[in-house]
């Protein structure tokens, strides 16, 4: 890479951390702006990984200007990105646009579908979050639908059903009903038979292969012209389960000749040997494929708008043929393309967790370093922080990257005023403390006078980690208990005043007693072992800030260590 590409790289990536930090309010990160960059400059490609590198002290140099830098800055070299972001914040503050043709419903009906072959990862909330908030909006209904057909392939987690309602609740909704598609096979079958019945469907027992090239030949399956009669019987031999898998389908005829073979003739329901989990279910083995189950389940509750992911376009074409035939007006569609997080090793994959839970290389779907709802809750990080980053993403049609900086910055605004603060000694030296007071009493909270301080017993000797102490003969201040000199095998209090801290002569550290519970900090780069101040005992389930690492919810208390999740700096 010469000079002047790389000026060129940089100049434009400081304009898009530029605005993306002052879009998001927060640190620009590298992975929210490659994409963009990449994408507006395509002569950019060639230069592969080695871009990133020239784009990582930009956003560094970028995340360290004051708000007021960063404007200043943006105005000098795009002030047309600059207006971009006024005209925003002047015409509306809300990142989701309206929903096509309101006005025409007189309720506003959408739903979630969720597969439920395992707990949520991050990338599945954003669907409720974004469904939830335009329920809020319009005063809407919302449906919770189990798309539970496919026991095979995609197959259901019977404890999945209960995880993702509660998901769904920990994100700060609440469904207005809740159904299993596979409680509704009956329903399915009686439109398969009126389907028949209106000439818009036939069995096929063409080999998968066989009618693949027939179709992509647009050229018709010899099965397509059976007289209704047979075909009706043919379909509730599939029922009856005279057949197995693979030995007959039932199709929708479509256009033989359209234009997208994947829209010629699809299989609307097939044979799977394989019994479902669910006990209602087990006993069915006809099941239908996403397209028909989720079309006539739409038309059926109601729903007047669905949101669905891009590559999901075909679907809405496959299900306009059924509509079609039965005179059904087609729902209102959003399409929005994929999101992706920074921050985790593990990919957004339920199959890929699930292995990974499985072969223990993961503690469980709420292990710290999985990207899964059950692991950001153990953390102590709101639902509303990440409904709140979720929904800044918007519904473009372009793969957006959720900056997992966003869902963090939005969660310590909701806990910031509320945790108490704690002391936790990573790797502690533990040292006699002489001629200073029995205990330290740190606030426990800076900005809460009223809610008192904290007794911290010092019982003769403290734990500081080895980087805190000072040279020999040298100060340090033990916040909250006062200052000391370090003498190279102990602490000796001084009667030095807070002039030698507000000076800069002294540093603050922190401390606990040399007998503090030991207590394990589980992060998304591992465990961190150390000692908690005894207070932290007496905290379960609350989030604290532990001064200098960062905010972490007390898990466990009995433990021996005790355990907390680390949530975010």
């Amino acid at each position: 890479m010469d000079e002047e590409v790389r000026e060129r790289i940089e100049e434009a990536a400081e304009v898009d951390a530029l605005y993306n930090a002052l879009e998001y309010d927060s640190d620009a990160q590298v992975g929210a702006i490659m994409g963009p960059l990449m994408g507006d400059n395509p002569e950019f490609r060639e230069y592969g990984d080695g871009v990133a590198g020239v784009v990582a002290p930009v956003v560094e140099r970028v995340n360290g200007m004051s708000t007021a830098e960063q404007r200043e800055r943006l105005g000098e070299l795009a002030p047309d990105r600059l207006a971009e972001l006024d005209s925003e914040d002047e015409t509306d503050d809300r990142p989701l646009g309206d929903l096509p043709n309101v006005e025409e419903y007189d309720e506003v009906r959408m739903r979630l579908a969720p597969n439920p072959n395992g707990p949520w990862h991050l990338g599945s909330a954003r669907m409720p979050a974004v469904i939830g908030t335009y329920k809020q909006r319009y005063d809407g209904w919302m449906l919770c639908r189990f798309d539970d057909t496919d026991p095979e392939t995609k197959r259901p987690d019977l404890d999945a059903y209960d995880a993702i309602l509660d998901a769904i609740e920990y994100l700060g909704f609440e469904p207005d009903e809740v159904i299993r598609a596979s409680d509704r096979l009956d329903v399915y079958y009686d439109h398969a038979r009126q389907l028949v019945d209106l000439g818009g469907a036939y069995t096929c027992s063409c080999p998968g292969e066989t009618f693949s090239e027939l179709k992509n030949d647009g050229e018709a399956c010899p099965h397509r012209d059976k007289d209704t009669e047979t075909v009706r019987e043919e379909f509730e031999a599939m029922v009856d389960g005279e057949y197995s898998a693979g030995e007959l389908v039932l199709r929708v005829k479509t256009d033989i000749e359209h234009k997208n073979p994947a829209l010629r003739d699809w299989v609307a329901f097939r044979i799977i040997d394989r019994p479902h989990p669910r006990e209602a279910a087990s006993e069915y083995r006809c099941w239908p494929m996403l397209d028909f189950q989720s079309g006539v389940d739409d038309h059926l509750t109601g729903i007047t708008h669905i949101v669905r992911g891009i590559d999901l376009q075909d679907s809405a074409k496959r299900q306009a043929f059924v509509y079609d035939y039965f005179g059904w007006a087609y729902p209102e569609v959003v399409h929005w393309g994929h999101v992706q997080v920074d921050a985790y090793d593990v990919p957004l994959s339920t199959s890929t967790i699930k292995a990974k839970v499985e072969a223990g290389e993961l503690t469980g779907w709420d292990d710290p370093r999985a990207p899964t709802l059950a692991s950001l809750r153990r953390r102590g990080i709101r639902g509303e922080a990440v409904v709140d980053a979720m929904v800044e993403l918007g519904t473009s049609t372009s793969n957006v990257d959720l900056a997992m900086s966003s869902v963090y910055a939005a969660n310590r605004d909701l806990v910031d005023d509320g945790a108490d603060r704690a002391f936790f000694v990573r790797e502690g030296v533990s040292l006699p403390v002489e001629g200073g007071p029995d205990a330290g009493h740190p606030p426990v909270h800076p900005e809460h006078e009223e809610r008192g301080r904290r007794d911290i017993p010092v019982d003769e000797a403290v734990r500081v980690e080895p980087a805190d102490l000072p040279a020999e003969g040298e100060r340090v201040w033990l916040k909250g208990y006062g200052p000391v000199r370090y003498t190279g095998d102990r602490l000796v209090a001084t009667d030095d005043d807070l002039d030698v801290v507000r000076a800069g002569d002294v540093d603050v550290v922190h401390w606990v007693p040399a007998d503090a519970p030991r207590l394990r900090l589980r992060t998304m780069d591992g465990d961190v072992d150390g000692h908690a101040e005894p207070g932290v005992a007496d905290a379960h389930d609350d989030v604290v800030q532990f001064e200098r690492v960062g905010f972490a919810r007390v898990d466990d208390v009995d433990a021996d260590p005790l355990v907390a999740y680390f949530a975010h700096p």
